[in-house]
C-alpha cells in the first residue's frame, strides 16, 4: 500500500505585488436593495392658462416603484398585462375618480407598489390631503387585507386627523381604540388628533378625559396638546375652561406661542366676550409675540360685533399698506363684507367683493354667502340671485346657507311664491333644508300676509323631523299681528305649549304686539301679568310695545301706568317709548310734561331721532305755540336730522294755527329745495295757507302742482281747493278746476257738488246751477231739499219773473219729484 506524501503547506498571497499567478476579483453579494432616495420626495408641478387666467400647482410623489420592490414580487408581476407600474399620486388621481360607492379594491390590486409597505403611509397621506373620507377609509380597509401590512401610528394619526375634519367623532374614537388592539402604541400626536376630533365636535369635557388618559399613560403632553384642548373648551363658548388649560400649560412649564394666544382670543369672541378679547389683544402688544393675519382677523370680528366699525376698517386699511406684516386673506375681505353690511353700506359690500377679485384672492361659499346675506338683508333679490348664479359658475355647489340667504332675500323683496320656488330647488338639489331655512320661509309667507301657508311650512317642518323653536314661534305671532287674525295668535301659543316650547321675553314681546296691533288690549295686558308668575322678565321692548300700542288706542293712563312698572324695574328708555310717551302728554295736553320728557331723552344720552322730534312738534302744534315748534324744527336741522312729510305738516299746522301762513309757503319752498315729498297734509296746509292770506296767484300755481296727484288726494282736499278759488269769485276758474278733477278719475260725494252749487249760486250763474243739479241726477246722487229751495227762492227774489219761469220749467224737466215731501216742499216754494 503506497502511502500519501504528506502535503507541504504553501502560503499565496492574493493580489500580492508578488505573486506571479492571476486573480479573480472579489465579488460582493449584496443582502439589501439600494435605497431609492427620490421616491419619497415632493415634486412640484405648475400649470398656467394665460388665455383662460387660470393657474394650477400640485404635488406629486412617485413612492417605490416596480424596480424597487423585492424580487419574488417583481418576477411575479412581470409577465402579468394587467399590473400597473403607477405612481403613487396616480393611484390617487385614479380612486379618487371611483364613486364613493364603488369597489377600490380592483384598481389597487393592479398596483404593483402595493408590495412596497413603505408605500402605504404615503397613501394615505395624499388621500387625506384630498379630504377624500368614504375614499380613504375603504382604501384603509384594503390596506388591512394586505400581507406585508404592519399597523404604524402615523397612518393611525391621519386617519384619526381626518374623520376630526369631517366631525366624525365616533369613527376616530374607534380608530383609537382599534390601534392599541393591533399592538400599535398611541404617541402624542395620536392623542393630539383625538382631542382635536372632540373639540371640533363641542364635546370639550371628552377632550379633558382624553388628556387625563395621556397623563396615565406617561406621555408628556405638548405645546399642540394644550393648544387643542384650550381650543376644544373655547370654541364650544366655555371660556373659563380655556383659560384654566391656559394657566396649567404655563405652571407645567410650557409656554404659549401665537397659535396660543390666537386660540384664546377665539375663545373668547366663541363666548361672546369681546371686550376681553380686544384688552387681552392689548396685553399681547406688550409681548415679542407680533400678531398675525388670524389675530387680527379675530379682533376686526369683534369689533365689528361691538358696533365699533371705524376701528375694523382702520386695522383693514393697515393690512392693506406695501410694508404690512399681516396682508389680508379672504377671511378678513369677508368680515369686512360683513361690517358693511350690518352697518347698511351695501355698496361698500361689492365694491369690496370686487376689490377682493382684482387683488387675486380667490373668493370661497363663506364670502359668496355673506354677500348674497348683505344683499338679503336689504330685500335685494335681483342682486342676490346674481351671486347665486356666480357661486354655480364658480364650480362650488351651493350649500344649505346660500339657499337660506337667497329665500330670504325674495321674502324681504315681498316675493313669497319665489321664496317658495327656491325652497322646492333646494330640496330637489338634495340640500337639506336646517331649522333656519323653515324660519325664514315662515317669516316670508307671515311677512306678506300669507298666513295659512306659513302654518302649513310648521307643520311640513315638523313631518321632515326638524322641531320648530321659539324662533319659529315669534315669526308666526308677528305673522298673526300683521294680518290681524285675533283666533290665530291663540292657536300658535297653544301649539307652543303643546310642544313644550316655553315661551321667552322675546317671544312674549311678540305676542303682546300682535295683540296690540288687532286692538286685543286685555289679552295683550293679561299676558304681560302672566311673564311674571312664569318669572319671564319683562325688558324695554316689553314695555315699548305696551306704552306705543297704548298710545295708539287712545288709553293714556294705562300708559303712564306701565312708565310706572318700567321705573320700578330700572329699566333702560328706549327712543321709542321717549317717542311714546311725548305723544301721550301731549294728546292730554300736557306740554310742560312733554317738555320734561324730551329734555330727559337728551339728558339719558338717547338722541332724539325724527319720530321723538315729530311728536313734540305735534304737542306744540296741539298748545298752538308756533314759535317752539318752529325752535324744535331749527333744531333738527342742526342735529342733522331730515324732517319727514308727517313733521312738516305738523309745523305748518302749527303756523296755520298761529296766523302765520306766510310761513307755510316759506317752509313749503324749503321742502322742495330738500326734495322732501308732498303728502295730502302738506296739501291741505298750503291750500288753508293761502285761504288766509287770499292768495289766488300761489293758488293757481299750487293747482298746477297738484294736478299729477288728483287720482291720489282725498276727497276733502279736492273740495277745499274748490271752496277756495270759488271764493275768490272765479267761477271759471272753479269750474275749469272741476272739470280736471273730473277728467283725473277722482271721487267727488254731495259736498263737492255744494260747494260748486253755492259758488255758482252767489254769481247769479243760475243755468249752470241747473245743470250741476242735472249731472248730480246722472251720477246718481239724489240732490238736497236745501239744494232745490235754493234755486226756487233764487228764481223768486233775484232775477225776474221771465227768469223765474225758465228756472220752473227746468226743474220740472228735470222729473226730480219722486220723493213726495220734497216735491210739496219745492211746490210749496213755488207758489
Amino acid at each position: 500500500m503506497t502511502a500519501l506524501p504528506h502535503p507541504i503547506p504553501v502560503k499565496l498571497t492574493l493580489n500580492s505585488p508578488d505573486s506571479t499567478h492571476s486573480t479573480r476579483p472579489e465579488s460582493v453579494v449584496p443582502c439589501k436593495k439600494p435605497k431609492n432616495e427620490t421616491a419619497f420626495k415632493e415634486q412640484k408641478s405648475g400649470f398656467v392658462d394665460y388665455d383662460k387666467g387660470q393657474h394650477e400647482v400640485s404635488t406629486r410623489v412617485s413612492g417605490l416603484r416596480k424596480a424597487d420592490i423585492q424580487k419574488r414580487y417583481r418576477l411575479r408581476v412581470e409577465g402579468d398585462r394587467f399590473q400597473k407600474d403607477w405612481t403613487v399620486s396616480d393611484v390617487v388621481d385614479r380612486i379618487l375618480e371611483l364613486k364613493h360607492w364603488e369597489n377600490v379594491d380592483p384598481l389597487l390590486n393592479r398596483w404593483v407598489g402595493r408590495f412596497a409597505r413603505k408605500n402605504f403611509p404615503v397613501l394615505i397621506k395624499e388621500l387625506t390631503q384630498r379630504g377624500a373620507i368614504e375614499h380613504c377609509v375603504k382604501v384603509f380597509e384594503w390596506m388591512k387585507n394586505q400581507k406585508n401590512y404592519c399597523a404604524q401610528n402615523d397612518i393611525y394619526n391621519m386617519m384619526i386627523r381626518l374623520h376630526a375634519r369631517h366631525n366624525r367623532v365616533d369613527q376616530a374614537r374607534g380608530l383609537f381604540f382599534e390601534m392599541q388592539k393591533w399592538r400599535c402604541k398611541p404617541d402624542a400626536e395620536t392623542y393630539n388628533a383625538l382631542i382635536n376630533a372632540h373639540g371640533r365636535a363641542g364635546q370639550w369635557r371628552w377632550a379633558l378625559n382624553i388628556m387625563e388618559d395621556m397623563l396615565r399613560a406617561a406621555i408628556p403632553p405638548s405645546r399642540t396638546t394644550y393648544n387643542n384642548l384650550i381650543n376644544a373648551c373655547g370654541s364650544s363658548g366655555n371660556w373659563r375652561e380655556a383659560l384654566k388649560v391656559c394657566k396649567k400649560m404655563t405652571d407645567n412649564g410650557v409656554g404659549p406661542d401665537l397659535v396660543t394666544h390666537n386660540i384664546v382670543l377665539s375663545a373668547y369672541k366663541s363666548g361672546a366676550q369681546y371686550s376681553k378679547a380686544l384688552s387681552y389683544f392689548e396685553l399681547m402688544k406688550g409681548t415679542n409675540i407680533r400678531p398675525d393675519t388670524t389675530t387680527l382677523n379675530i379682533v376686526i370680528n369683534c369689533l365689528v360685533k361691538l358696533g365699533q366699525y371705524g376701528k375694523a376698517i382702520d386695522i383693514f386699511n393697515s393690512m392693506r399698506e406695501k410694508r404690512a406684516d399681516c396682508r389680508p386673506d379672504i377671511v378678513t375681505f369677508t368680515s369686512i363684507i360683513h361690517l358693511y353690511s350690518v352697518s347698511g353700506q351695501i355698496e361698500n359690500c361689492k365694491a369690496l367683493f370686487n376689490t377682493m377679485l382684482a387683488e387675486g384672492i380667490r373668493p370661497n361659499i363663506v364670502s359668496y354667502n355673506t354677500l348674497m346675506a348683505a344683499y338679503a338683508s336689504h330685500g335685494m333679490s335681483n342682486e342676490a340671485f346674481e351671486v347665486f348664479e356666480q357661486i354655480k359658475q364658480s364650480g362650488f355647489r351651493p350649500d344649505v346657507v346660500s339657499y337660506t340667504s337667497l329665500l330670504n332675500a325674495y321674502g324681504r323683496s315681498q316675493l313669497p311664491e319665489k321664496a317658495g320656488l327656491v325652497f322646492d330647488m333646494m330640496k330637489k338639489n338634495n340640500c337639506k333644508p336646517n331649522l333656519v331655512t323653515y324660519n325664514a320661509l315662515i317669516d316670508a309667507y307671515g311677512s306678506n300676509g300669507l298666513l295659512a301657508e306659513a302654518v302649513e311650512v310648521l307643520r311640513q317642518m315638523e313631518q321632515d323631523g326638524i322641531h320648530p323653536n321659539i324662533v319659529s314661534i315669534c315669526t308666526l305671532l308677528a305673522a298673526c299681528g300683521r294680518s290681524g287674525q285675533k283666533v290665530k295668535i291663540d292657536a300658535v301659543l297653544s301649539a307652543a305649549e303643546l310642544r313644550g316650547i316655553k315661551l321667552n321675553t322675546v317671544a312674549c314681546n311678540s305676542a303682546i304686539g300682535s295683540y296690540m296691533s288687532v286692538g286685543e288690549f286685555e289679552k295683550a295686558v293679561a299676558l304681560y301679568k302672566s311673564m311674571r308668575e312664569k318669572k319671564v322678565i319683562p325688558d324695554s321692548v316689553t314695555y315699548t310695545v305696551l306704552i306705543s300700542g297704548c298710545c295708539k288706542m287712545s288709553k293714556y293712563a294705562e300708559a303712564l301706568g306701565f312708565l310706572d312698572d318700567m321705573v320700578g324695574l330700572e329699566l333702560p328708555f328706549t327712543k321709542e317709548v321717549y317717542s311714546s310717551l311725548i305723544c301721550v302728554y301731549s294728546k292730554q295736553g300736557q306740554v310742560a310734561e312733554a317738555e320734561s320728557m324730551f329734555n330727559m331723552m337728551k339728558a339719558a344720552g338717547c338722541p332724539p331721532d325724527l319720530v321723538a322730534y315729530t311728536s313734540m312738534l305735534h304737542a306744540y302744534n296741539a298748545a298752538e305755540n308756533w314759535e317752539k315748534a318752529l325752535a324744535l324744527f331749527l333744531d333738527m336741522e342742526t342735529n342733522d336730522i331730515q324732517p319727514n312729510s308727517i313733521a312738516c305738516s305738523a309745523l305748518m299746522r302749527a303756523f296755520n294755527k298761529g296766523g302765520q301762513p306766510s310761513k307755510v309757503l316759506v317752509l313749503a319752498e324749503y321742502m322742495k329745495e330738500k326734495a322732501i315729498p308732498l303728502n295730502d297734509a302738506i296739501f291741505f296746509e298750503m291750500v288753508s295757507a293761502c285761504s288766509l292770506l287770499r292768495d289766488w296767484k300761489t293758488t293757481m300755481d299750487l293747482i298746477k302742482l297738484m294736478e299729477p296727484s288728483f287720482p291720489l288726494v282725498s276727497i276733502g282736499l279736492t273740495n277745499q281747493l274748490l271752496k277756495l278759488v270759488g271764493k275768490s269769485g272765479k267761477i271759471e276758474s272753479m269750474m275749469k278746476l272741476y272739470y280736471k278733477i273730473i277728467a283725473s278719475g277722482a271721487s267727488v260725494n254731495i259736498d263737492t257738488y255744494s260747494i260748486l252749487l253755492k259758488n255758482l249760486l252767489a254769481a247769479g250763474n243760475w243755468r249752470k246751477y241747473i245743470e250741476v243739479l242735472q249731472w248730480m241726477e246722472d251720477a246718481g246722487i239724489q240732490p238736497s231739499n236745501g239744494m232745490i229751495v235754493d234755486i226756487v227762492s233764487f228764481s223768486q227774489k233775484g232775477c225776474g219773473a221771465e227768469y223765474a219761469e225758465k228756472i220752473r220749467e227746468r226743474l220740472e224737466s228735470m222729473n226730480r219729484y219722486a220723493d213726495q215731501n220734497s216735491s210739496s216742499t219745492v211746490a210749496s216754494s213755488l207758489h
